[in-house]
């Protein structure tokens, strides 16, 4: 599908506005936290992933700290996170992988991160664009559910959404673009009740879920 550089523009003008500075907000000290934080927060909010990791890193901010728990031990401490079975499991491998293989350090490589636990490419993605200040776009629910609204891409697939915007916008962007566009699905364009009565792009979105703003 083609999209018009106009509208490309047009967006890129309005997420600048509303979000000129956009940040993480996962709260984070450390590529080694950071890693572990985006991994926990697989279908969790932000909010609630703050709130485990702050006890968590208190004592256990390294992949040696954390290896000095049992599975056991630390599903109890994710248990709020959702999927702590899996997630704890994935957590201490990644944590023995990058201890193992890459010296203790979260690796800055794209394939590297990817070939750890746990971290598939949305992660990876997300450590390369925040941390490492490289330029990704993350495709998580808010970013494939508003690429989808405002007909940047049509299809329910991550990967293909990763590539379409990854052609669609200039690579200089790719990080500002992905914070940008998961805060607007956070806090406009959400799943339920989505704000099309302050949207600025209503008037681009093709969602069959879109609220008359005369109705709202």
């Amino acid at each position: 599908m083609t999209v018009a550089q106009e509208k490309l523009k047009e967006i890129e003008l309005q997420l600048d506005k509303i979000f000129s500075n956009p940040k993480c907000e996962l709260d984070y000290k450390s590529s080694y936290e950071l890693l572990v934080a985006v991994i926990l927060s697989a279908q969790c909010t932000d909010k609630r992933v703050n709130e485990v990791t702050k006890i968590l890193f208190k004592e256990y901010d390294t992949p040696q700290k954390m290896l000095t728990l049992s599975q056991e031990e630390l599903e109890d401490k994710i248990h709020s996170c959702g999927f702590y079975h899996n997630k704890a499991k994935h957590i201490l491998q990644m944590s023995k992988d990058v201890l193992d293989r890459f010296g203790g350090e979260v690796p800055s490589d794209f394939q590297d991160l990817q070939s750890l636990a746990g971290v598939g490419r949305k992660t990876a993605n997300v450590v390369i664009g925040e941390f490492f200040k490289g330029q990704a776009i993350a495709v998580d629910t808010h970013v494939l559910r508003v690429s989808n609204r405002l007909g940047l891409v049509k299809t329910n697939d991550p990967y293909k959404c990763e590539i379409a915007l990854n052609n669609l916008f200039e690579k200089e962007i790719w990080s500002k673009l992905h914070l940008q566009l998961v805060l607007f699905g956070r806090y406009i364009c959400k799943s339920k009740n989505p704000q099309c009565q302050i949207c600025p792009l209503y008037n681009i979105c093709q969602s069959d879920d879109k609220i008359s703003k005369n109705n709202a």
